[in-house]
């Protein structure tokens, strides 16, 4: 998805990282729960999904981030979710590719909610904050069960200070709440994204941001606001960068991981590519599962935090299903080996294309790094 891409001091790594409700327990409850049910294809990618199940969504284990927030390990994604931004990849394919009426961000999310999804993720650039709002609202989950998480775009960054704070003003306006949860920074734009980080440490000293953290960054961008007076006690929280097996930058994760920062994953599904990759399709088989549902559990089994997006309830439902099993050690190597040097670079493409894109230096390479951790 071209639009995202796409810890006290002793806190252990984001893999180690959850809350007393582990992703271990939670899979030996889960499979408890369920030994008696049916195993069979259709049970595996049902539309309807029974009270347990919702329920065991709602309690999701959770990742707990600098501040001991607990960060829930799923959630559900906003990106193209009944509104496709301008400049996102698709957009031009997608004007007129169709006739049928596209469901409202508002109508999805209210299936999240009622499936039992907390964590939303939405952003600026995205367009649909409104739409999320109204769903919120209507659904009578209260506030302090919701994780919200939001992100400032590129256009935005460029102007400064003032547009930013105007932007968290929209955002939480939109989506009818007084704070987030998590804001993120969406793109390092070169010269421009250390100011924007400082300006959102300062709305969080004003209580509009719980915890600021990052999205897209490579090591580099980090060090860069670190060499800029970040403190130690500032640092971001969260990263958001692609992640699945296809696209594995083992380096860049542990480095971050190694700074306490928890590691939040988009396509993590690779936007429905790769569902007949015969390495998912043999596992699927053999722990009843639909492709889908390896990425995902590969996904919280790294301890990464898992954002899956869909416009239909029936796969909302089995995207979620991903805490009653395990990969074994072999098989979660398997899985990792899927990247290949390729995606690396088609990686670095993207990176280059997209710290500046919508911005005034939009098609350039002006300050752009082309020296960075693609790995």
């Amino acid at each position: 998805m071209l639009g995202t891409i796409l810890c006290t001091a002793s806190l252990p790594k984001p893999s180690a990282a959850v809350s007393s409700r582990t992703i271990a327990s939670f899979v030996a409850s889960s499979i408890g729960r369920s030994a008696s049910s049916s195993t069979t294809p259709t049970a595996r990618n049902m539309s309807t999904q029974t009270p347990e199940q919702k329920q065991s969504l709602i309690d999701c284990p959770t990742i707990p981030l600098r501040d001991g927030t607990s960060h829930p390990a799923i959630g559900f994604g906003t990106y193209k979710v009944g509104f496709i931004p301008a400049s996102a990849s698709s957009a031009v394919a997608a004007a007129g590719a169709t006739d049928e009426p596209q469901r409202t961000a508002e109508d999805c999310v209210t299936d999240a909610l009622n499936s039992g999804y907390r964590f939303l993720e939405c952003a600026e650039f995205y367009g649909n904050e409104q739409e999320v709002g109204k769903a919120i609202k209507a659904s009578g989950v209260p506030r302090e069960d919701l994780f919200i998480c939001s992100k400032v775009w590129t256009t935005t960054i460029e102007k400064g200070d003032d547009a930013i704070r105007a932007q968290l003003e929209k955002t939480l306006s939109d989506l009818g709440t007084d704070y987030v949860d998590l804001y993120l920074i969406h793109w390092p734009v070169p010269g421009k994204h250390v100011d924007a980080y400082k300006t959102v440490l300062g709305l969080k000293k004003e209580g509009k941001v719980k915890n600021v953290g990052v999205s897209n960054y490579a090591v580099e961008d980090y060090k860069e606001l670190l060499s800029a007076g970040i403190t130690s006690e500032d640092k971001p929280v969260v990263n958001q960068i692609e992640i699945n097996p296809f696209l594995y930058r083992k380096n860049t994760i542990e480095y971050f991981k190694s700074e306490g920062v928890v590691m939040q994953s988009y396509r993590s599904l690779r936007d429905g590519k790769a569902m007949d990759n015969p390495t998912l399709i043999s596992l699927g088989e053999k722990y009843n599962k639909s492709p889908a549902q390896i990425l995902g559990r590969w996904c919280v089994q790294h301890g990464f935090v898992y954002v899956p997006k869909s416009v239909k309830i029936e796969r909302m439902v089995e995207n979620a299903q991903v805490f009653d099993f395990e990969l074994s050690e072999e098989e979660m190597a398997t899985l990792d080996a899927l990247t290949t040097s390729d995606a690396f670079e088609t990686f670095f493409g993207l990176y280059k294309k997209c710290v500046n894109r919508d911005t005034s230096k939009d098609g350039s390479m002006e300050g752009v790094k082309t020296d960075i951790t693609i790995d």
